[in-house]
């Protein structure tokens, strides 16, 4: 996943918080607020979705997903929407990278779901139904 275990560890210091927070991290609402809002043009409210991710990110360790967020943040800070938008490809590739590992540990961890389970729930509004397998 890109993850710096160490430094996670050194940061939130217990290994069953660490588990809990990456086990709900498909189910943080700041990638799809993200998403959204650069879909509708609306770049302030982009611009705190991506700090979010950015923040959420580099707290678990999540390297590469970081970096592109902290890129999307500079470039919505700055202004630069064709820059944005190119850089949401990559926040999206690195944000899919890790999700579909997170939930194929879950699937070996016996907690079980797809990425296209997650995806499936949220286009149909019912993000509640997957809260409970992370909890």
């Amino acid at each position: 996943m890109g993850a710096d275990y160490a430094e996670v560890l050194e940061r939130l210091r217990d290994e069953r918080l660490i588990r809990r927070y990456v086990l709900r991290f498909p189910d943080d609402p700041s990638y799809d607020a993200l998403c959204r809002a650069m879909s509708g043009g609306r770049v302030e409210e982009a611009f705190l979705a991506a700090h979010t991710l950015k923040g959420i990110t580099q707290s678990l360790g999540f390297g590469g997903l970081c970096t592109s967020a902290s890129a999307l943040t500079e470039a919505l800070r700055n202004g630069a929407r064709a820059e944005a938008d190119r850089l949401l490809q990559s926040v999206t590739a690195d944000y899919r990278r890790i999700v579909d590992s997170i939930l194929r540990f879950q699937g070996e961890d016996g907690v079980g779901g797809t990425a296209e389970d997650i995806q499936a729930a949220r286009n149909s509004g019912m993000d509640n139904t997957s809260q409970s397998r992370w909890t």
